[in-house]
């Protein structure tokens, strides 16, 4: 038993075959029942009329609200317990699902498609901002990870909704749930995938969500592992420091001791703040557990 939840903005000319091609593996592979619910988020086209022609279940936003919240309010009105989310652009293959639901069955709480593919690389400019996201993603998470926000992931329902507050409501989605599932102690695996062509045009700002999503991973950084981002902020500070003290000493210049001092100063200020966020989110924890006890 699945559900699949597509969001869909725009998508006019491949929700059809999207749909199509999901309700084909599922019957090559005998995977029943299941519902494929397209989140139509606010399209000025035809991709509505197109989704309910191909046989889906078809949910519609006023206006456009966003990749994540149309994923939130897909999963919500979902039948089943089994959670597919995939791209409504032929992206993803989605002939690599039933082998997800089987690492899913072992017990897996993630399963998301690593993409791999020349389509996937595109421009040197993503290539880069991928990897800085990448680098903050694992520095926050203390793992490995391979792909941070790859659209095509398996999960249970009941378990994502525990942590739908914490969750974005735009393209970063994929990136907080990966987050969320690591600090949380959840079992997060891979599967590689060829990424194909995108068929449309694609509806990524790509320098404004990616700082958006840089941003993200600074507050849940600030939430699960406080102390951690600023000892980061302390070692910039002390880095700078002790730049700033070379400078003077070889250089003769004074304004660097000054800036040395400086930076010790506010590297120390932020181990103290990063002190009292923990000692902060500690206190948050066991009131919400006491809390959740006393609602029982």
């Amino acid at each position: 038993m699945i559900s699949v939840v597509i969001p869909a903005f725009n998508e006019e000319g491949a929700i059809g075959n999207t749909i199509n091609e999901v309700i084909k593996v599922f019957k090559d592979a005998n995977i029943t029942p299941y519902e494929v619910v397209i989140v139509n988020d606010g399209s000025t086209d035809n991709t509505a009329a197109e989704a309910l022609a191909s046989g889906a279940t078809v949910i519609s936003n006023p206006h456009n609200m966003g990749y994540g919240y149309s994923l939130k309010r897909g999963i919500t009105i979902a039948k089943y317990d089994t959670i597919a989310i995939t791209d409504a652009d032929m992206t993803y293959p989605f002939e690599y699902i039933p082998e997800f639901i089987k690492e899913k069955e072992r017990g897996v709480d993630l399963v998301i498609g690593e993409r791999t593919g020349k389509h996937y690389r595109e421009s040197f400019f993503k290539a880069i901002l991928r990897r800085i996201l990448k680098f903050f993603v694992e520095f926050t998470a203390d793992r490995r990870i391979n792909d941070i926000n790859s659209g095509l992931r398996v999960f249970s329902r009941i378990t994502v909704m525990e942590y739908f507050d914490r969750l974005c409501d735009t393209f970063s989605f994929s990136t907080s749930q990966t987050l969320a599932y690591m600090m949380n102690s959840k079992f997060v695996t891979y599967i590689p995938i060829p990424y194909n062509k995108r068929k449309g045009k694609s509806k990524v700002k790509l320098f404004k969500d990616s700082v958006r999503t840089l941003q993200y991973i600074v507050e849940a950084s600030v939430y699960y592992n406080p102390l951690k981002i600023f000892t980061l902020f302390s070692f910039v500070c002390i880095f700078l420091s002790v730049i700033g003290f070379i400078v003077s000493t070889t250089r003769g210049i004074q304004a660097g001791y000054l800036l040395g001092i400086g930076g010790m100063i506010v590297a120390l200020f932020f181990i103290g703040i990063g002190l009292l966020a923990v000692l902060l989110k500690k206190i948050m924890d066991r009131s919400g557990g006491q809390n959740g006890k006393t609602n029982k």
